[in-house]
């Protein structure tokens, strides 16, 4: 059954939209870790925390595909967005995926990749 993972992505792309900085520290294992398509890392504390100068105006995903391995789940997915960064607008197209894992109090985002697309 993945609609519970399906459900916790949802959730996090609606706290990255609304920049719910509290939703985010919640969903977001301790040692979460992304990969930015240019290779970039941030932490958990730098994720959250970036909201200070982004702001998405539109976020849309599609082309979801979840693979669950126990206590671990993979999400894919292709996402457009417009945002702003220090006040600059910008358009972004890019694939993604998602690491989930159960700990002993709830489901974590561990790890996020994102790979660039074409914006066409």
């Amino acid at each position: 059954m993945t609609t519970d993972i399906l459900a916790l992505q949802q959730a996090f792309d609606d706290a990255e939209l609304q920049a719910d900085t509290d939703r985010l520290n919640t969903l977001l294992a301790d040692d979460f870790m992304s990969i930015g398509e240019r290779g970039f890392l941030l932490d958990k504390r730098q994720w959250i925390d970036r909201h200070a100068d982004f702001a998405y105006l539109s976020l849309r995903t599609a082309e979801l595909d979840v693979r669950r391995y126990e206590r671990t789940a993979i999400v894919r997915c292709v996402q457009r967005s417009r945002a702003t960064w220090r006040g600059d607008e910008m358009t972004l197209a890019v694939r993604l995926s998602q690491v989930w894992v159960e700990l002993p109090e709830r489901w974590r985002l561990a790890g996020i990749q994102f790979s660039s697309l074409d914006s066409a």
